[in-house]
């Protein structure tokens, strides 16, 4: 398995135009809430839990965050947990709206992660590794710690790889 510095500098590689960077903060988390309502069911229902497909997605991708940074890990387990129970509520829907409220959310998030790519001038990241799919909302919480200044040592070792965040970087490349 790839370190932690080693998946987020594949996919801040991806992702180093500031703008792309802001439409991720957006982008990315209607993703996660659009696939865990459209994987909100069929549901189980357990001791008063409702257990889903979008809830067991969850506790892989916490243990995966957890195995490649604890305090990350513990840190991405709360949206994805609430991304969950979001999920679940909706997949208690009407059939009419669990698909229109999953599948609007899910291209409104595509469409903006679209418009940040066309602004990089590069594709998405999962496009040459399917990890990409699941580090993006790593990534979108990195670059929230960073911004308020935590996690430095982190951001310079990221950075040591791809340089900082710029605006035009891939065009200026091209």
């Amino acid at each position: 398995m790839r370190s932690l510095v080693d998946v987020l500098s594949h996919y801040a590689a991806y992702h180093r135009d500031p703008r792309n960077i802001a439409t991720h903060f957006v982008g990315i988390p209607l993703i996660v809430v659009a696939v865990a309502v459209l994987l909100g069911r069929p549901a189980l229902l357990a001791g008063g839990v409702s257990l889903t497909p979008a809830l067991a997605i969850a506790a892989v991708a916490a243990a995966y965050y957890l195995k490649l940074d604890v305090v990350l890990g513990a840190l991405m387990a709360f949206p994805l947990l609430l991304a969950a129970i979001l999920g679940a509520w909706a997949g208690a829907l009407p059939t009419r709206e669990w698909l229109l409220a999953g599948s609007s959310t899910f291209v409104a998030g595509w469409i903006i992660q679209f418009i940040g790519h066309a602004w990089e001038g590069r594709k998405p990241a999962f496009a040459d590794d399917l990890i990409g799919l699941a580090i993006g909302p790593l990534f979108v919480l990195c670059e929230l710690l960073f911004a308020v200044g935590l996690r430095p040592e982190l951001k310079r070792a990221v950075e040591s790889r791809v340089g900082p965040a710029r605006r035009g970087t891939a065009r200026s490349r091209a």
